[in-house]
């Protein structure tokens, strides 16, 4: 069982990037999945996640009309897509499962991170 992020890099301010959360050993499918970020010095935040199941999202405020988050069961992926991306959404990105709430606490089970770093 993994979850395998993908999809960091470098990008410019104003930017996109499209982050990749692979499932491996279960299907996606009736999930709630998130995307978390821990910038340095800082705690680990809740980004977006989604349920799987019927596909309502949350979105963190900072986020909010830049990032989406999409799935696709065929390929048992979910995607962060990020757009107009700002020097503070570097950050290390985790995707991740559990609970239907989109806090650290009620994730418990981890992927290994991503990282992306928006400078010009």
């Amino acid at each position: 069982v993994q979850l395998q992020a993908s999809g960091g890099g470098l990008v410019q301010p104003g930017g996109s990037l499209r982050l990749s959360c692979a499932a491996s050993g279960f299907t996606l499918d009736y999930y709630y999945i998130g995307w978390f970020r821990q910038a340095p010095g800082k705690e680990r935040e809740g980004v977006s996640c989604i349920n799987t199941w019927d596909g309502s999202t949350y979105y963190v405020d900072s986020v909010k009309g830049r990032f989406t988050i999409s799935r696709d069961n065929d390929k048992n992926t979910v995607y962060l897509h990020m757009n107009s991306v700002k020097p503070e959404d570097t950050a290390v990105y985790y995707c991740a499962t559990g609970a239907r709430q989109c806090r650290v606490s009620a994730m418990g089970f981890w992927g290994q991170g991503t990282e992306v770093t928006v400078s010009s």
